[in-house]
């Protein structure tokens, strides 16, 4: 008897020292990356497969205020707005989750950074509930322009390793960041949520729809995304 609490016990250590490590990494990071430019879990998982991994940083002030309007009114039209969770569009999807209807996630991009930073692509509640406190911590912790820069810099936007926007860009247009009207900022607005089976370069009518959509959206709100904007204003 003795010895199997000792085992218990033993064991109960090493979890609670392996959970103190998980919670370690973000509190950590998350400060640091104020400075220094991360590598997302998906990079860093093609790297360490010896895949392909393509990406240029570009700093915030030199990526088209076009997209990040665009990217805002199409993945999180209240990111200036909320504190990292939109908390009544979370409480909408838990409780379609709870009632087995169908639910969209209600990811911000704080939560996408978030997920992509520190966990994994596999939907599930329990990736989702670590989401919720992740973001409301970088949140407390970088300002929405910093989390909006690292966003940008990580997403993935091709199916070939291709992660940031400068990467997207060049793929499908063969333009730097900078140097997206409407249209070309909206078809890569509109391939974020996936970039491996949709491909700005040849837009098929329903991907074309969908940039017409987050266009007009970005157009008429463009104003909601001026948190991201030099001195607090885009030039759209």
């Amino acid at each position: 008897m003795a010895r199997r609490r000792h085992t218990f016990w033993r064991y109960l250590r090493i979890l609670l020292g392996v959970i103190a490590v998980l919670v370690a990494i973000p509190l950590l990071l998350t400060p640091l990356y104020l400075v220094v430019q991360p590598v997302s879990v998906p990079m860093l998982a093609r790297m360490l497969t010896g895949q392909n991994v393509t990406r240029e940083w570009r700093d915030i002030d030199d990526i088209s205020d076009r997209l990040k309007a665009a990217v805002i009114l199409s993945e999180d039209g209240q990111f200036c707005r909320h504190w990292g969770v939109d908390v009544a569009a979370l409480r909408d999807e838990v409780e379609k989750y709870l009632a087995g209807r169908d639910a969209r996630g209600a990811s911000t991009l704080t939560m996408q950074v978030a997920r992509n930073l520190f966990l994994w692509n596999q939907q599930s509640a329990l990736r989702k509930a670590l989401e919720v406190p992740l973001a409301f911590y970088i949140d407390l912790v970088m300002p929405k322009r910093r989390i909006m820069e690292i966003y940008l810099n990580i997403a993935e936007w091709g199916p070939e390793g291709e992660f940031g926007v400068a990467a997207g860009a060049r793929r499908a247009f063969g333009r730097e960041p900078q140097n997206l009207d409407w249209r070309t900022a909206s078809l890569l607005a509109a391939t974020l949520p996936n970039p491996i089976l949709r491909n700005p370069a040849r837009p098929g009518a329903g991907l074309e729809r969908v940039a017409g959509i987050v266009e007009a959206r970005a157009r008429q709100y463009g104003e909601r995304a001026s948190c991201v904007g030099q001195g607090g204003r885009l030039a759209l």
